[in-house]
């Protein structure tokens, strides 16, 4: 049967703390249930027909006795609470050693070799905010040239420059430098671009951000369907985090709306018996990270009023996969990632009822049920729910 399968990651959504959160920091996290908590008034009527608050129980999002999806929660196996972990293993790998993390700064071996490369001094070389370190050394920047360097709670080394000081271009240089000198035992996940406009203290930075992330230390579900001769689609900063191995078509995208807007025209066209991979990224980017439980909130309203207009534009065969890439509670003390089961919402127009999947052990699964519903068998990892999706589905 010729069926597309689509994957949404709504970017840092979690449902709860893992079991061994407390070993990452993360006692007592739980983005959705937390946000419910602090908003009150957030109506998701339309997450919670396909099953969301089955997932609770959360406050002010009732259990569905008749859901019109397949719901559960996944667990994660690697040993990590980043995107790029995240992703990787919906795509059928386990990181079992995390990306570094430089709590105290990069090395300055490090750092100097970037600046004998790129031509420029660096200052910050701390864990900060985006846009709260862009206020503190903006001046210093345009004053002196140099880029700003920092990191985060995630393995990433993150370069802002004022478009006016240093082109985008030669900001993409210097990133591409720091993506060749951040390997071996530095190791770091993913290099990001932050351009930014504006005077003092109004910065703001821009949407030309890049991410510059390690490639993917073995074949993944996009590699296998493409050799199968089946077409992927990337959708957001899906490309960058597999630094493009096994996305043959891709668009990015700078925000939830246009990203939402460029899913309902992939629904629209691609062609039958093909994969995307969609990321919404202003959860975790804009809200989770800013600890922004009301932005979050408006934003999950968002997604949830796009739902119907989604829904509607799937053919009969298709299959929606909505899930997550970990936790970004806004209401925690913490600022960085969250580790968390992540939801799990499975729906077609061809579903006959919902259902529930339990509590899944592995990211690996979502991969694994891909790779089944598309007719393949390549990947090893995982338990395939597909066969409970098409019992669900009428002939």
């Amino acid at each position: 049967m010729l069926r597309r399968v689509f994957l949404t990651v709504l970017d840092s959504v979690g449902v709860g703390e893992l079991p061994d959160a407390e070993r990452y920091g993360d006692q007592g996290t739980n983005t959705l249930g937390n946000i419910l908590k602090a908003v009150p008034t957030t109506r998701l009527p339309n997450l919670q027909k396909l099953g969301l608050g089955n997932i609770g129980p959360f406050v002010n999002l009732p259990e569905n006795v008749n859901p019109t999806a397949f719901v559960g929660k996944m667990a994660e196996t690697s040993n990590a609470k980043d995107t790029t972990a995240g992703h990787w293993e919906l795509m059928g790998l386990v990181v079992e050693q995390g990306f570094p993390l430089y709590p105290n700064g990069f090395p300055r071996e490090l750092l100097s070799q970037f600046e004998a490369e790129v031509g420029r001094k660096t200052i910050g070389n701390k864990p900060a905010s985006g846009t709260e370190i862009i206020r503190e050394l903006g001046q210093e920047h345009e004053g002196t040239g140099a880029l700003i360097v920092y990191t985060s709670g995630d393995s990433v080394f993150q370069v802002a420059a004022h478009e006016e000081i240093v082109p985008i271009e030669e900001l993409y240089r210097a990133c591409e430098v720091a993506r060749r000198l951040c390997v071996g035992p530095y190791n770091v996940a993913r290099v990001i671009a932050r351009p930014f406009v504006g005077r003092y203290p109004n910065y703001e930075r821009t949407s030309r951000r890049h991410d510059y992330s390690v490639s993917p230390p073995e074949s993944t579900v996009l590699d296998h369907l493409l050799s199968a001769g089946i077409p992927t689609f990337g959708i957001g900063k899906i490309v960058d985090i597999f630094n493009g191995s096994g996305v043959e078509h891709s668009t990015r995208t700078v925000d939830n709306a246009e990203g939402m807007r460029v899913l309902a025209e992939h629904v629209r066209e691609v062609p039958d018996h093909s994969f995307v991979f969609a990321n919404l990224v202003d959860f975790d980017m804009k809200y989770g990270h800013r600890s922004d439980p009301v932005g979050y909130a408006r934003a999950l309203e968002e997604f949830d009023r796009f739902l119907p207009e989604l829904l509607a534009a799937l053919k009969v065969n298709d299959i929606l996969i909505l899930t997550a890439d970990h936790g970004c509670d806004p209401t925690d003390v913490s600022t960085d990632h969250s580790r968390e089961y992540v939801p799990l919402i499975v729906t077609s127009p061809a579903l006959n009822h919902g259902g529930n999947l339990g509590i899944r052990r592995s990211f690996n699964d979502v991969g694994r049920t891909i790779e089944a519903l598309l007719g393949i068998n390549a990947l090893r990892r995982g338990e395939s729910f597909a066969d409970e999706i098409l019992r669900g589905c009428r002939t």
